[in-house]
């Protein structure tokens, strides 16, 4: 079956984008601008209950540098290095993590790119767009300082073919630099990602130690192709059942549609089914709950666009599927006892498709899902950031 030509994956990651995107940083300050820039599969007065209702003294607080860095200027240290990778996710994160201060007022980050990137980036890409490499902002979680990153490097929009059959991987390189520059103590990515699992809901949030390459385009000639790698750590779960708590503040955002035949031409009769009311949770390896899945379950890392089905069973392979978090596994194996620990925090912005749909109307509600849904969804993982990080600090109610 051929695959269709659109580039859903392109699609995911740009949903939402806007010229401020492309440009310099807006400072905070300019609220008139600000304001202008809402984020638009959104309503314009989106407020999050979230920020009510963090445990005192650990609610996030974002912290502006004393001088406007260049662009190429090192990060700064932290405690912890937190990455995502799309607009959507980019908002929910800021939303969370950075309240009060807007995504392009994050600071621009272009280290090496001239001298470095842009040779092994192919035209077009994301990244050539915008001319950098992510933009960052810092923040503080109780006593820890946190680096939040939104990347423009991207798995499989980045890579030139090489004569040895698979493409280069600018954001192995990225991945690396940013490790020696911020030198955390844990590294989470944190985004997006197909259910694989038809009993999961969307919404429902995937916390593993392992990610795995499931390759079958530019790198499925790659020597890591189909490798697993492991970040063998306990993983804080101290502060889990408030962030569980949290959750339940954007049930009411993630109420599908009702939904009935297209057309009058099929054979129904009587009203619309109803939609369903998700109620996610937050899903751990290892862990004894029983939402919970087996230990080093990975996160399954493609370089195409895929997605659970009700007949692919993609969960007998891993937890969910995404598209870059093997590579920060690939890059903590090449730093070896010098790498931090490592974790992805994933969020089921669709949830498994009826594999009974032809692929195309597959793909269809795969990427309407994450349209109407990824940033809600994505509110949910950058709780579990939150507490992943109050829980590594030894969080008390």
């Amino acid at each position: 079956m051929a695959l269709n030509p659109r580039d859903y994956s392109r699609e995911k990651i740009e949903f939402g984008l806007t010229e401020a995107d492309l440009g310099p940083r807006i400072k905070p300050s300019d609220e008139r601008a600000l304001r202008a820039l809402d984020f638009p599969a959104m309503p314009a007065k989106r407020k999050l209950d979230v920020q009510s209702r963090w445990p005192d003294h650990w609610a996030p607080l974002p912290q502006e540098l004393q001088q406007e860095p260049s662009t190429s200027a090192a990060l700064p240290r932290a405690d912890y290095l937190v990455v995502t990778w799309t607009v959507a996710e980019l908002e929910a994160l800021a939303d969370v993590l950075t309240p009060g201060v807007s995504r392009n007022s994050w600071y621009r980050y272009a280290r090496r790119y001239d001298e470095h990137y842009t040779q092994l980036i192919r035209p077009g890409a994301p990244a050539k767009n915008v001319r950098r490499l992510g933009s960052y902002y810092m923040t503080r979680v109780g006593d820890a300082k946190v680096l939040c990153f939104k990347s423009e490097l991207h798995l499989n929009q980045d890579g030139i073919m090489q004569p040895s059959g698979f493409a280069t991987l600018p954001v192995r390189d990225l991945f690396l630099q940013l490790i020696e520059e911020v030198r955390p103590r844990m590294v989470i990515t944190v985004g997006t990602a197909g259910a694989v699992n038809p009993d999961h809901f969307l919404g429902d949030v995937y916390i593993t130690r392992a990610a795995k390459f499931r390759c079958q385009q530019e790198f499925e000639k790659a020597p890591f192709n189909d490798e697993t790698y492991k970040s063998d750590f306990a993983i804080p779960t101290k502060a889990m059942k408030v962030a569980g708590e949290l959750l339940r503040l954007q049930d009411k955002q993630l109420i599908e549609p009702d939904f009935a035949p297209p057309t009058r031409h099929y054979e129904w009769e009587g009203p619309a089914l109803p939609g369903t009311k998700n109620q996610p949770v937050i899903r751990i390896d290892g862990g004894s709950r029983k939402q919970d899945f087996k230990a080093f379950l990975p996160i399954l890392t493609t370089d195409f666009f895929e997605f659970g089905t009700t007949k692919n069973k993609l969960w007998k392979q891993g937890c969910s599927v995404e598209m870059g978090d093997a590579v920060l596994g690939l890059a903590a194996q090449e730093l070896g006892t010098k790498a931090p620990k490592w974790l992805v925090i994933r969020n089921a912005s669709d949830p498994a498709i009826n594999a009974l749909l032809p692929y195309s109307m597959q793909a269809h509600w795969a990427v309407w899902y994450y349209e109407q849904y990824g940033y809600w969804t994505s509110v949910n993982s950058a709780i579990a950031v939150w507490a992943v990080i109050a829980g590594d600090q030894g969080f008390e109610r």
